[in-house]
């Protein structure tokens, strides 16, 4: 095996494991800051979740602030790393169609493929958890 390998004979090496930390910041960062918007913004989220139709908007703004902020920070620190990935997956999902699912609006088709490669994303996280620079290896 090559310096470059990111898997030893043993299991993960550290290249794995950084890129796995990094990997769930990254993952993480675009809901963090779309659940900071959200609280910087109450009434105008809740509009456009009034828009959207969907039922309870007040409740689901708050689920979603939720999911977004606490799920992210939870996902970047590596706790709980394998459910928080599996319910900002499916959130991920469910925001696709349920604010992008117009496929002609170009904009929206690209919030679409955006939200379901998210989705994507955190389904490896799923799979393969934390890696070593988690909180759920401690």
């Amino acid at each position: 095996m090559t310096s470059l390998a990111l898997e030893t004979r043993g299991g993960s090496s550290t290249t794995s494991d950084l890129l796995a930390a990094a990997g769930r910041v990254f993952l993480a960062a675009i809901f963090v800051l779309s659940g900071v918007s959200k609280l910087a913004d109450p009434t105008g989220t809740i509009a456009y979740i009034t828009s959207a139709g969907l039922p309870a908007p007040s409740l689901a703004y708050g689920a979603a602030v939720a999911v977004e902020l606490v799920g992210g920070l939870l996902l970047i620190a590596g706790i709980r790393t394998r459910i928080v990935a599996s319910a900002i997956a499916a959130f991920s999902l469910a925001a696709a169609f349920g604010f992008h699912a117009n496929l002609a609006d170009q904009n929206q088709f690209i919030h679409f493929f955006k939200n379901v490669a998210l989705a994507g994303g955190l389904l490896q996280v799923t799979a393969f958890g934390s890696g070593r620079f988690g909180f759920d290896r401690r």
